[in-house]
């Protein structure tokens, strides 16, 4: 084989990295990608999206001739082992969409060889992973199927696989024992489970995090509400305290994981994770919610309101769907004017964050880029759900 490991989605924010992580351990990395724009880039060396010590790693590898990024699929076909980062999204009806995994699936399908392993990558749907065994199976060659989740928080992914346990499933011992040896290199650990656990395993996780963060912005608004300040109570509720060391700061929860997780697990359970579907009331209602606030006690008609980050998280380039586009369109609806800035996303319609804050009656946060805590605002209004200058949280108070 000409290449140890072959990534399909090899320019995106899970393959990237991952490519990256093995190229620099020293395996013969090919990644694959149908974005001949980011191929181009990256073979050129250039990052397409935030990554800590992205571009250094991305030097090392090109330096050392462990990695190639193509957009040519033979380069599957010579791999002994192949990961596919791409998972199973939610439709507009909130239900999981088997369309872009089972596309994948049936085009690469000539590429594949006997003898290969085929890594599922991305967060799937349970089940998804036997649905492409018994594919392979019926209609591929040979293969071992095996599923093994990335558990990295976006931005951090080069960081995270060393550090991390890496949890591996397999449809035969065989299969498990080549995913063992695949992942095992990177010395964080390895965590052997059924494909089914394997997949619950990614949904709880994301359906945690995301239920958290409700349970954060609904004492936010409780708090708001009351005229009471919500980051008094968390730090008198957190300090010295460890059973609530954990309680969330408030804010947008957005991003191409948590929501479409939490969704595909309520979609699982027929419909009846009552805690995951009134965690997404709670979190997507969070924009209109300060609109609401703000339209109680502002002309907002006659007022340009600027916000301030459209990423879905701080210090972040990545806007998929993140909740300041959302507010963003609410207000639009409310205002005279909006006006946005991100110093990291880009979109045509953002402004420079000197403009904005010139421009605007009032500030919203809507991405807490550590940037902004050296914006001198003087006096301005500013509504800060984040806290992150350290003002407090109060809407109007």
């Amino acid at each position: 084989m000409q290449f140890d490991v072959c990534v399909i989605g090899g320019c995106g924010h899970v393959g990237l990295p991952l490519a990256l992580c093995f190229a620099n351990e020293g395996r013969r990395v090919a990644g694959f990608d149908v974005n001949s724009d980011a191929v181009a880039a990256v073979a050129g060396g250039q990052m397409p999206f935030q990554e800590e010590g992205g571009e250094e790693s991305l030097s090392a590898a090109l330096a050392s001739g462990n990695l190639r990024i193509c957009d040519d699929p033979e380069v599957i076909s010579s791999a002994r082992d192949i990961i596919l980062t791409i998972g199973t999204p939610v439709d507009r009806h909130l239900n999981p969409s088997f369309a872009a995994i089972q596309a994948a699936v049936e085009d690469y399908l000539p590429y594949f060889r006997n003898g290969q392993l085929l890594v599922l990558r991305s967060t799937v749907y349970p089940g998804t992973s036997e649905r492409v065994y018994n594919v392979i199976r019926s209609e591929g060659p040979q293969m071992f199927v095996a599923f093994c989740p990335e558990r990295i928080a976006q931005g951090q992914a080069i960081r995270e696989t060393y550090q991390m346990p890496q949890i591996v499933s397999a449809f035969s011992d065989e299969g498990m024992a080549r995913a063992r040896e695949l992942f095992e290199v990177f010395g964080g650990g390895i965590i052997e489970l059924a494909p089914l656990e394997a997949e619950l395993c990614k949904l709880f996780t994301n359906s945690y995090r995301y239920i958290k963060f409700a349970v954060a912005n609904q004492f936010y608004a409780i708090a708001n509400d009351h005229g009471v300040d919500y980051y008094r109570l968390r730090e008198a509720i957190t300090k010295d305290y460890p059973r609530a060391s954990d309680l969330p700061s408030a804010g947008f929860a957005a991003g191409p994981c948590l929501f479409k997780d939490t969704m595909q697990l309520g979609s699982f359970y027929n419909n009846s994770f009552f805690l995951g579907h009134a965690a997404m009331l709670i979190n997507e209602g969070l924009p209109g919610y300060i609109v609401g606030c703000l339209r109680r006690s502002l002309p907002l008609r006659e007022m340009t309101v600027g916000i301030l980050g459209m990423a879905f998280k701080a210090d972040s380039d990545d806007a998929r769907d993140s909740l300041a586009y959302k507010l963003r369109k609410i207000l639009e609806l409310e205002c005279k004017e909006v006006v946005t800035t991100d110093p990291y996303v880009s979109d045509e319609r953002l402004l420079p964050l000197e403009e904005v804050v010139e421009r605007s009656d009032l500030l919203i946060v809507g991405a807490p880029h550590s940037v902004y805590r050296e914006v001198d605002l003087q006096d301005q209004e500013v509504v800060d759900i984040w806290n992150c200058f350290g003002r407090g949280g109060l809407i109007c108070p």
